[in-house]
């Protein structure tokens, strides 16, 4: 009995041993990537290429009522195939302004991907500096939607990835 005993210590206490060493980190990647001066520079960019969108967008809105008010302006006695083909029209221009927005949409979030992709990836690599540094055993996001409560021995090291980045 007294060797099961010594045998279950001895196995528990390597374990113990290793679970107080656990060291776990908290970073708030989002305040970081706030900071960065890459991404204002990439969000002027995307706001710039938008801008654009909008404006040509808007130049499709004005055609489109410009079209909707000659069709609506249209005699009552029009003749129903004229009626039947500026209403085609009118159909055909709302998908073109729906297809337009579509492009636009996708062409500002691939932009938004590839312009922020390496801000993220140079954010991570500091991160993972400093986890190698200090010894972390895990680092994970500080999202105040998902981090209801953290105390010691978890350590906040948002500032010490912001010291590496250069960022105050």
């Amino acid at each position: 009995m007294f060797k099961k005993i010594l045998l279950v210590a001895a196995l528990l206490i390597p374990m113990l041993a290793s679970a107080q060493t656990l060291k776990i980190g908290l970073v708030d990647q989002s305040e970081i990537l706030s900071k960065m001066p890459e991404t204002e520079a990439a969000q002027k960019q995307i706001a710039e290429v938008s801008k654009k969108y909008e404006d040509e967008y808007a130049k499709l809105t004005e055609e489109m009522n410009r079209r909707l008010e000659e069709f609506k302006q249209m005699k009552p006695d029009e003749l129903p195939a004229i009626k039947e083909r500026k209403a085609r029209e009118l159909e055909d221009y709302q998908t073109k302004m729906a297809q337009f927005e579509q492009n636009a949409m996708q062409d500002l979030n691939k932009m938004n991907q590839e312009l922020m992709a390496p801000i993220v990836q140079k954010i991570r690599s500091a991160i993972e500096s400093v986890g190698k540094e200090g010894s972390y055993s895990l680092i994970q996001d500080k999202n105040p939607q998902l981090t209801i409560y953290f105390a010691s021995p978890v350590v906040d090291i948002t500032p010490e990835v912001k010291a590496k980045l250069g960022l105050k």
